[in-house]
């Protein structure tokens, strides 16, 4: 009697041991559940805070322009124009090919109609200079691809928008093409002008150009 009275308790421990190991391995999985659905929401948070710039270059049969088109949200509400699209972003490429100590010199690109420097933007054609109507959070990015034609020489080339946004590229003579990409993130009240300026060594950066495609400004509200 006293054996089976034993053994039914034992029987009854595993049978706890059991549920409690279950319990443990429900729960195990309940928070590894939680994790990650926590997970995906801090990378979904961070992913909706980025706004996402998509350019795309089409090629037209009768036409030698090049056109491109920032993508986004689509607006919440009945207009889709290119104009309230282009609100919010401008976009300038460069015009001259020349590395000297000098102004860069930019131009809008024409796009769907109209060009790609967006209503809240004012852009001085004749003195390059771009600045934004409203004050805000923007994102500045700056484009350079550079390419040697003949021997070139050795050297780094600077390149500053205003005090915001520094980009240096180091060419080199064994190099025949080189680019690089800069960006920041900057508060901008809408008296601040964007000019971009170019700074070359004393001695020169012989036979590099500035390729006019592939080179280019671009700023956009973030918020």
């Amino acid at each position: 009697m006293c054996a089976l009275l034993g053994r039914e308790y034992k029987d009854m421990d595993i049978e706890r041991h059991e549920k409690r190991d279950h319990s443990r391995v429900r729960c195990l999985d309940t928070c590894i559940v939680v994790s990650i659905i926590v997970l995906y929401a801090v990378l979904g948070a961070m992913i909706a805070l980025c706004v996402p710039v998509l350019m795309k270059l089409q090629s037209k049969e009768n036409q030698n322009l090049q056109e491109y088109q920032f993508g986004m949200e689509e607006p919440q509400g009945p207009t889709s124009s290119p104009a309230y699209k282009m609100q919010n972003f401008a976009f300038l490429e460069a015009i001259s090919s020349e590395l000297v100590n000098s102004t860069v010199k930019w131009e809008p690109v024409n796009y769907s109609g109209g060009q790609t420097v967006g209503s809240n933007y004012h852009f001085h054609p004749d003195q390059h200079w771009l600045r934004p109507i409203r004050a805000g959070s923007y994102f500045i990015y700056l484009n350079l691809n550079l390419t040697c034609t003949y021997k070139c020489s050795t050297g780094v080339l600077s390149v500053h928008v205003g005090d915001l946004l520094s980009c240096q590229v180091e060419l080199l003579a064994e190099t025949t093409q080189e680019s690089k990409r800069c960006w920041a993130v900057h508060w901008l009240d809408s008296e601040k002008k964007l000019l971009t300026q170019m700074n070359v060594p004393k001695e020169g950066l012989e036979n590099w150009k500035l390729e006019l495609y592939g080179s280019n400004l671009g700023v956009f509200h973030v918020d």
